[in-house]
């Protein structure tokens, strides 16, 4: 498969919503037989475009009432710094994506947590605690009218 086509995109975004509907409902919406469906489908996962099917699952439910984006900076801008940084954060289970991104600081994470005073202790006791970090900015999220994240 060289290239995705408008059928493609339609069995995607119909399994980005839906990543559980079976192949024949999904034949039927996208205008294909089930076996060429599924096809496409198989070469779609085989080549990577499509990395896997994932629960949604509601944040209060388990036990998260709190989420926050956080910039980070670090103290020194090298290789060294930054895979220190990354491996302190990815034994941070209160860490759900860490981004390096460009701009006026190195890092930006998304932080779930039980509440404000779990949050406190995570920012103090992990990101507080590691010896690349020279910056931290809080971001706590107040709501979120629009999340497509599976």
């Amino acid at each position: 498969m060289s290239k995705i086509d408008q059928i493609d995109r339609n069995i995607l975004r119909t399994l980005g919503g839906e990543g559980r509907i079976s192949n024949l409902e999904l034949a039927e919406r996208v205008g294909l037989s089930p076996s060429a469906c599924l096809r496409r489908v198989q070469e779609l996962e085989r080549i990577g475009v499509i990395k896997g099917y994932r629960a949604v699952l509601a944040p209060k439910a388990m036990g998260v009432g709190f989420t926050a984006y956080v910039t980070v900076g670090l103290n020194a801008h090298t290789k060294a710094s930054q895979l220190a940084f990354e491996q302190g954060v990815a034994r941070a289970v209160e860490v759900r994506e860490c981004h390096n991104i460009t701009g006026a600081w190195e890092y930006l994470l998304r932080i779930e947590a039980a509440d404000l005073a779990a949050y406190k202790r995570f920012h103090t006791d992990v990101l507080g605690t590691l010896p690349q970090v020279q910056s931290i900015t809080s971001y706590v999220v107040m709501g979120s009218p629009k999340d497509e994240r599976a």
